[in-house]
């Protein structure tokens, strides 16, 4: 039996979030791969390649940490493991989620505008729900 309907929530919108960032989210990505043949000048193709695999790497690396908060809810909401420790981890992954949700906010206001730029970059209102919900978990 699940410990709370909040966290239970939480971690499914978590779960979800990864499958989708990693599915979606690298789909995406390769939209942008820079293209040996179209390029004329070596050196420009080299930089944007490694520019395109720093930021691949970016993904990915949020896809470990989409990994690790599923993980970690799931042991919080299904185990004792974290006994003790319940509220202080809950605390920190809210933290972690709406601060995340405030940069994502942050760098879509002082980024050159596009339209919809809120609504097609939404990803920061399921951050901001997921902190939320680990919050109200609280005991």
């Amino acid at each position: 039996m699940y410990k709370s309907n909040s966290l239970l929530l939480a971690n499914i919108l978590t779960a979800t979030t990864l499958v989708v960032h990693t599915i979606v989210g690298d789909a995406d990505h390769c939209v942008i791969e820079p293209n040996e043949k179209r390029e004329e000048n070596r050196e420009i193709y080299h930089l944007k390649r490694e520019k395109w695999t720093q930021s691949r790497c970016g993904l990915h690396w949020i896809t470990a940490e989409l990994i690790l908060a599923t993980a970690g809810m799931y042991t919080l909401n299904f185990t004792n493991y974290f006994e003790g420790h319940e509220n202080f981890l809950k605390k920190l992954m809210s933290t972690c989620f709406l601060s995340i949700s405030a940069s994502w906010v942050a760098t879509l206001l002082f980024s050159k505008p596009f339209p919809k730029r809120f609504l097609k970059l939404g990803q920061y209102s399921v951050l901001a729900l997921i902190g939320g919900l680990l919050y109200n978990s609280l005991e």
